[in-house]
Order: structure tokens, then C-alpha cells, then sequence
């Protein structure tokens, strides 16, 4: 599937994510970084947002009390 270059909109499972419009990039939730998909690796299937990094996941997930600080 070609990818343009503008930031993709995803809709994220268990694992994986499916592509609902085309993109080259997501941006992280917290830091606002883009995200190439291809290092795409941390995402919340109950916020469908994505993740710079694990670091940026964990800060998410305890500033929405999903898991403890």
C-alpha cells in the first residue's frame, strides 16, 4: 500500500492497527512527536492513541489512572 506523507490515521487493535487513511506518520499523544509507522511500536487500544516511546505510554497510562504512579 503506498503511503503519501502526511500523517496517517489509525485505528488501533491488540497488536496490530489498521489503516484508515493513508499517512506516513502518526503523532505521539504526549509529546506530539511524529511517528514514522514503520517504528510504530506502543499504542493504548482503550485511548487509540500512539506512543513516542514506552516511557510516553506509562506517563499516559498513569496520568489516566490506568495504572499506578
Amino acid at each position: 500500500m503506498e503511503r503519501d506523507q502526511g500523517e496517517a490515521r489509525l485505528r488501533y487493535l491488540d497488536g496490530e492497527y489498521e489503516i484508515l487513511v493513508p499517512g506516513a506518520y502518526v503523532v505521539c499523544a504526549l509529546t506530539a512527536t511524529q511517528i514514522p509507522l514503520e517504528a510504530l511500536r506502543y499504542w493504548s487500544v482503550d485511548l487509540q492513541e500512539a506512543y513516542a516511546s514506552p516511557a510516553a505510554a506509562t506517563r499516559r497510562m498513569q496520568e489516566q489512572g490506568m495504572v499506578p504512579k
